[in-house]
């Protein structure tokens, strides 16, 4: 039954990389969830039969307000420290010594949340650049001078879109949002990051990717000896409380490796970093030595085995994942069954319900993500879920006083 008790993920956050720049899963997935969202507007605004033009509009903006605002929402809620010590940091996201493409290292979902309302709100009131219709509006018999030059003047211009005022366009871009939540969240769980607590459930997850980037890293596998790094669960030790789950880690030298390449490798490189930076990956006993074997290989290659205990983590970015990938299914449901005569503030009130009231929830079977937090009664997370979900309420209760017809 050992394949039942925990799950071992030891996956790479980068597809590939070239020189500084890297291509992250992380990435990929947030760019193919705005691009399929982009889709599924594009099918939303045809079926109501608006302009489709303007979901290239509101792309553009989705993806500037999602990206400003998750990572603002970061730096202000869990690490303000960052605009006295790296304001540049803050959005771009570079590092210059040594120079490489680092991505943004944080990034909240409070944060976007309050940026998307605050740039749908922005696009519901106001035409960005020049805007084409009060152009030619000043232009008509009897408009002046002055009013034609005023107008090509205007960058924020007033506007009423036909069909879309503030809560309509909310209402259909929450629907997207939930989509994109759960390959956000997928991009997490590949990263490593936004971890659970310890689990003894049969779904824990132990993750090991980190440690296995750390290991072959060019800055610590400098002589570039390390081959690979592969773990598998080890039926000979008992298992232990709270997620201590027995496995092995195999550490696969080149062909060519010296003996004492790889004494002084296992003994100085693996043992820091397995001692100081993954304590909440693996529990390794603090003793004075790194307790491992060594076997040659029929090629000749080394193997170093190390026996340890792994900790199996709540996998609450997949959690998370999945509840957004039906949350998405029911909003979309929802908007099929009234299209057009979707009642305002509906499917944003069920969108925040759903979506913070779960999170308030998640949080507990979650590590805090800043020591702050542990002086704090419940978490950031819970604490900026807390408004976000009063608000649903309120929003969903007055969506009902609104008449809404469904498509027969």
């Amino acid at each position: 039954m050992a394949i039942l008790s925990y799950i071992i993920w030891n996956g790479n956050p980068e597809i590939f990389s070239i020189g500084p720049i890297s291509l992250r899963w992380y990435g990929l997935f947030f760019a193919v969830s705005f691009l399929i969202g982009q889709q599924i507007f594009y099918y939303i605004y045809k079926k109501e039969g608006k302009s489709e033009k303007d979901v290239d509009t509101l792309t553009i903006v989705m993806v500037l307000a999602t990206l400003l605002g998750a990572r603002l929402g970061h730096v202000i809620f869990y690490d303000p420290q960052m605009f006295l010590d790296d304001p540049i940091g803050i959005l771009i996201p570079i590092k210059f010594s040594p120079f490489r493409l680092i991505g943004y290292q944080g990034l909240a979902s409070h944060g976007a949340a309050f940026g998307i309302l605050f740039a749908i709100w922005l696009y519901s009131k106001y035409t960005f650049g020049y805007s084409k219709n009060t152009i030619e509006s000043s232009g008509k018999k009897g408009a002046s001078e002055s009013s034609k030059k005023n107008s090509k003047g205007s960058f924020f211009t007033p506007t009423k879109r036909s069909g879309q005022s503030f809560l309509q366009v909310v209402d259909r871009i929450v629907i997207i949002v939930a989509l994109a939540g759960a390959m956000i969240r997928l991009g997490n769980y590949f990263n490593s990051e936004i971890i659970g607590k310890p689990t003894d459930k049969p779904w824990g997850v132990v993750f090991v990717g980190n440690l296995s980037e750390e290991i072959k890293d060019k800055r610590v596998d400098r002589e570039n000896i390390i081959e690979s790094v592969e773990y598998i669960k080890n039926d000979s030790l008992p298992a232990k409380s709270d997620g201590r789950k027995p496995i092995s880690i195999y550490i696969f030298f080149k062909q060519g490796t010296s003996e004492q390449q790889v004494y002084s490798f296992m003994d100085d490189q693996v043992k820091n970093i397995l001692y100081t930076k993954n304590n909440d990956f693996i529990d390794i006993p603090q003793n004075l030595h790194l307790d491992y074997q060594t076997v040659q290989q029929e090629n000749g290659a080394t193997v170093a085995r190390i026996k340890t205990y792994g900790i199996a983590l709540h996998p609450s970015q997949l959690y998370e994942s999945i509840s957004c990938v039906f949350l998405f299914a029911l909003l979309f449901f929802i908007w099929a069954y009234y299209k057009e005569n979707l009642p305002e503030g509906r499917l944003l009130g069920i969108f925040l319900i759903v979506c913070f009231g779960l999170r308030f929830f998640y949080e507990f079977l979650k590590k805090n993500q800043v020591s702050f937090e542990e002086t704090l009664p419940i978490n950031m997370g819970q604490i900026l879920s807390i408004p976000l979900f009063l608000a649903g309420v309120i929003i969903l209760l007055l969506s009902f006083r609104k008449k809404g017809q469904p498509n027969s």
